[in-house]
């Protein structure tokens, strides 16, 4: 009895220190990521300017409008795109990155801080300087063209290039991060599978392909679950470089969001968006994660 007792007490004890760590977090949470969620969808129930006193409710009016807006589901369309072009670029590029470090050993730590540089530079510095680089007259790839005798080329200012674009600059900023998190994965290998497969007469490509792949695929899904929901929300670079356009070429959900709220000031259906981007990321989010830990079960 008294031992169960003790450990009773000490139980208590225990859930009144994590209680107390736990709170700050907890408060944390509930200000800057629970509230403002409620918030949202609130505010998208009433139409109002974000700026005076008055809010009329409307009620679900926002939520038809925004089911039947062509803009909302064209720019859902390039987030979609941005989202497969973004995992089919950055994941492999950043796998053979990694893969090329763990293969060729310290004498290649130069390119880890080489290749790395991208991520460390904010997204608005990376928007100026391509827009600079990119553009159509004095731009690097219009010079190229100019010194062999070609037009100037614009290809942000092309609606059939402009998107294209962007995900290059996208893939090159961050490529880097998925190849720390490939070599991140490779140190969960042990060193002792690569020599045992290298006695065993194994080539470096038959212990990548037969190996050392199948060991760092829950990682790899894991980053194809991140580069996802990142895609989905992509506001900074977009609206810096292009701002939606030329037209609407370029237009995500984020930047529409954004112009509706604080450029039209029409808070209550730009929340709305908001709200259905919520939804959307969390569907899509969801969904992905039951496929791929449905395979992984199999």
């Amino acid at each position: 009895m008294k031992e169960n007792s003790l450990q009773k007490s000490r139980q208590r004890e225990t859930n009144k220190v994590a209680a107390v760590f736990l709170a700050p977090v907890m408060l944390i949470l509930v200000l800057y990521v629970f509230y403002p969620i409620v918030n949202t969808f609130q505010t998208s129930l009433y139409e109002w300017n974000g700026i005076s006193a008055d809010k009329i409710f409307i009620g679900i009016s926002n939520w038809s409008k925004l089911i039947k807006d062509g803009n909302f589901w064209f720019a859902f369309s390039n987030n979609i795109k941005i989202m497969i072009l973004s995992i089919c670029i950055q994941i492999p590029l950043g796998l053979a990155m990694a893969t090329f470090l763990d293969f060729a050993g310290k004498k290649t730590n130069v390119f880890k801080v080489i290749w790395f540089i991208p991520m460390l530079v904010s997204s608005v510095a990376i928007g100026f300087l391509f827009t600079y680089a990119l553009a159509t007259k004095g731009g690097m790839i219009s010079s190229i063209s100019n010194f062999f005798g070609g037009p100037n080329i614009d290809l942000l200012g092309n609606p059939s290039t402009a998107l294209y674009t962007i995900i290059a600059i996208i893939a090159w900023q961050f490529t880097p991060f998925y190849m720390v998190y490939c070599m991140a994965a490779y140190t969960n290998i042990s060193p002792e599978v690569f020599e045992a497969a290298r006695i065993d007469g194994a080539t470096r490509g038959q212990y990548f392909w037969k190996i050392a792949l199948p060991l760092l695929t829950p990682s790899l899904k894991s980053a194809a679950i991140l580069s996802m929901v990142g895609s989905l929300k992509y506001f900074d670079l977009i609206y810096v470089m292009t701002n939606g356009g030329p037209g609407r070429s370029t237009e995500l959900m984020a930047t529409y969001m954004y112009k509706l709220s604080f450029s039209e000031f029409n808070m209550g259906y730009g929340s709305a968006v908001a709200a259905g981007m919520f939804l959307l990321i969390s569907v899509i989010a969801l969904f992905t994660m039951k496929v791929i830990n449905g395979k992984g079960e199999d």
